[in-house]
């Protein structure tokens, strides 16, 4: 499944990849699915805490639309469906690594709210 073309998005590739994740939890959700390949609604929305039931389901739908998630509906009583990470959403996964060390390294130490560190100087 091809990922839906965004308007706006036709110029620029980052645009058009940032559609995609738009969205306040579609980051912590790819990184839940990295993690395990398979989980349940109710696993997601504990390991994403402030998640409503609501935006969770729609963000998968987003995410299963645009051919990053994919839903597994299992046929038993009760019902089971598990959502995992489609090769699509594999390699947005990778794409996004770079974006989580540059985080990691610019944004999580101690440093004044609303700044970025400071850059050291060259050596």
């Amino acid at each position: 499944m091809a990922v839906v073309r965004r308007p706006g998005a036709d110029h620029c590739g980052i645009a058009a990849a940032m559609a995609v994740i738009d969205g306040k939890w579609k980051v912590s959700l790819l990184w839940e699915l990295e993690r395990s390949p398979r989980r349940r609604f109710g696993e997601l929305r504990r390991l994403v805490p402030g998640v409503s039931e609501k935006v969770l389901a729609a963000q998968l739908r987003e995410l299963e639309n645009d051919g990053i998630v994919h839903r597994e509906v299992y046929d038993e009583v009760p019902p089971r469906v598990e959502y995992s990470l489609t090769p699509l959403g594999e390699e947005l996964n990778g794409a996004l690594e770079a974006l989580g060390e540059w985080g990691t390294k610019h944004l999580l130490p101690a440093a004044a709210p609303g700044r970025l560190p400071e850059r050291a100087g060259p050596a």
